[in-house]
Parts: C-alpha cells; sequence; structure tokens
C-alpha cells in the first residue's frame, strides 16, 4: 500500500495534481458532500477492502491525517476520490451525492468554513513570504556554483543509471505527485512508504540554489525519454521545484534529503550523493555562517507562522465536521450503493 499527495498548502495555495494521476482508470467514483469526515470514512472502507489483494495507492489529505482524499486501485482501473480534489477535466465520472442518504440534514454555520478558509490563506501569504525570503538564501550558493561541474555531473548519472537500458517502445507517462505537505499535524511526509522496496535509492544532499532540483529534473526527463513511467514528487513549499524522482521499473529512486525532510541511508543499495561537497565552492559555508543563519531564521520564522495558521484553520474544519452526523447505516448504504456502480 503506497500513500502520497496529489494536493498541498504551498506558497503558491492550493495546488492539486490528481488528473495525472488518473492516468488510464476507466472507473473514476466522486463522492460529493461537504463533510470530509463521512467521504474519508467511505475511503477508508475501500482501502480496508481492497488493500488484501491489490496494490492500493491512498490519497492522503493536506487537510490533515484524520482525512483522506481518495483511494486508487490500478489493478481494477478504479479511484474513488472526494469532490474536494476532483476537477471539471476528469471525463467519464459518476458522481455519488452522498447527502442523498443522510436523512439529518443540518443547519450549517458557514462562518465557520470562512474562518477555516481565511486561516489557510493566511498561511499561503506566510509561506510566499518565506519562499521570497529563502530565495535571497539560494543566492549565496548559486553564486559559488560550478554550472559546467553540475551539467557534467547530471550527464554522467543519468549515462550510469540508463546506460544498460533500452529505450522502451512506448509512450511514457509522468505522475506529478507530492510525498507531503504542510498540515495542521505540522510538516509531513510518507518518504519511507514511498521508498519501501526501492533497491538503488539516491540521498541527494546540498544547500538551497545548489541544483539538487534541476538535477532531478534532468533525470526526470531522460527516463521519460527512454519510455519509463516516472513518478516526481515536488516541493510543498516551491511547488515549481522537485523534491524526488521515483521509476519503479528501473527500481530507482532519487530524493532532496534534506531538512525538513533529512534522512540517512539504512540499506544495501542506498547512497548519498552531496551536491555541496561537488559543486560548490569549499568554505562557502563558513565565510557566509552570519549571513545563512540570519536568512535561515528569517524565513523559518514565516513558515511557522504558516503552520500555526494552518492549525487554526483545522481547529474551524473540526468544528465544522461536527455539525454533520452519519450513521453506520447511513454510510453502509453509500458504500454499497458504490458497489453497484463499480464493474467487477
Amino acid at each position: 500500500m503506497k500513500k502520497y499527495y496529489v494536493s498541498a498548502n504551498t506558497a503558491e495555495g492550493f495546488i492539486n495534481h490528481i488528473t495525472t494521476n488518473l492516468q488510464n482508470i476507466k472507473q473514476i467514483i466522486i463522492l460529493k458532500h461537504p463533510s470530509n469526515t463521512l467521504k474519508t470514512a467511505i475511503i477508508q472502507d475501500a482501502v480496508h477492502t481492497y488493500k488484501s489483494n491489490y496494490d492500493v495507492e491512498v490519497l492522503l489529505s493536506p487537510l490533515g491525517k484524520k482525512h483522506l482524499d481518495g483511494i486508487i486501485i490500478r489493478e481494477k482501473s478504479l479511484a474513488i476520490i472526494s469532490n474536494r480534489i476532483a476537477t471539471t477535466d476528469i471525463a467519464g465520472a459518476i458522481e455519488i451525492d452522498c447527502s442523498l442518504f443522510i436523512k439529518h440534514k443540518p443547519t450549517l454555520d458557514n462562518e465557520l468554513q470562512e474562518k477555516f478558509k481565511y486561516h489557510t490563506e493566511e498561511a499561503y501569504k506566510n509561506f510566499a513570504t518565506g519562499l521570497k525570503i529563502h530565495d535571497d538564501l539560494e543566492e549565496i550558493y548559486i553564486n559559488e556554483m560550478n554550472f559546467k561541474r553540475a551539467n557534467e555531473l547530471a550527464e554522467e548519472f543519468i549515462q550510469n543509471l540508463l546506460q544498460n537500458e533500452n529505450k522502451q517502445d512506448r509512450q511514457a507517462h509522468t505522475y506529478h505527485r507530492f510525498f507531503g505537505t504542510n498540515t495542521a499535524d505540522g510538516v509531513v511526509n510518507e518518504i519511507p512508504n514511498l521508498i519501501e522496496g526501492i533497491q538503488n535509492v539516491y540521498y541527494i544532499k546540498g544547500r538551497a540554489g545548489t541544483g539538487k532540483s534541476t538535477f532531478m529534473k534532468k533525470i526526470a526527463a531522460s527516463c521519460e525519454e527512454y519510455g519509463y513511467d516516472v513518478q516526481v514528487y515536488y516541493c510543498s513549499f516551491d511547488p515549481n521545484s522537485l523534491d524526488m524522482v521515483l521509476v519503479r521499473d528501473l527500481d530507482f529512486c532519487i530524493f532532496d534529503s534534506t531538512d525538513p525532510h533529512e534522512y540517512f541511508p539504512n540499506r544495501d543499495g542506498e547512497k548519498t550523493l552531496d551536491l555541496y561537497e561537488k559543486l560548490v565552492t569549499p568554505g562557502t559555508d563558513e565565510k557566509y555562517e552570519e549571513q545563512i543563519t540570519k536568512v535561515n531564521n528569517h524565513y523559518k520564522s514565516y513558515m511557522k507562522h504558516g503552520i500555526k495558521e494552518l492549525k487554526k484553520a483545522g481547529e474551524y474544519l473540526d468544528e465544522y465536521e461536527e455539525q454533520f452526523t452519519f450513521t453506520e447505516e447511513e454510510k453502509n448504504h453509500i458504500i454499497e450503493f458504490i458497489n453497484e456502480q463499480i464493474i467487477q
């Protein structure tokens, strides 16, 4: 069972990549209801039903650990997703209005939802400010980078990765995802779950602006050119930056293993690749130590403020969710109806 996010709370606001993850999925069921608690309960039931016999992909929710956004079972060509992440370009989906099965119709306090939205937007503003400050950190290292060597290193890595592989006679597909995000519960990630069972894992180290994302983008493009399906995982701070490339057919993964998702190799086949050591003028950390510390603390203060705002938003969301009540019988009726729609 693999867990990841298709949507995230970022410096550019709410970003949603559901569409690329529904490639070749013939049965898509969208759960429509204002209660995320109800939709999560239905999705959890589906996870429980299918996980023992199928490779299940669980779509986690940036709302927090209490919620799920969907489930995908590729072997059954089936997806069940919340309307929260459904987009207008999803073709042929069945939308199920769950409210038709629920007797209790609450009189909603919509002010709670407005407060949730307000604090979520405040979080985005803090993340955006933090990202602008972070650019100053990148500039320090960019000015000390050996870009010629960076290009050579990427070419060497790609050649080593693909030298014994033949180009596939097929159109590759790239899945766009996040391995973690900023939530009401703090900054979370699913890296250990995603790399479990992958033989060749590279933990990429470096500093801001040392080319980690560019390095991974080149790897992703080359693997796709060779006809391999690629999973790219974006940074939930800067959604234009890559944090991971995973190619299951090559038993390969490379990811940004720096704060706030720092890990170290602990299995055979796992290696560290330090771009700071290989590409940056020695002594840069020491030369700019005072400036680096100042900028680091400054941008991180905005990240912390952003997380606090998401926590407040989460508290209002909890209150909003408490307005909805449903019985086990009502939930089971929805599940039975969904099962009747699924082509076995």
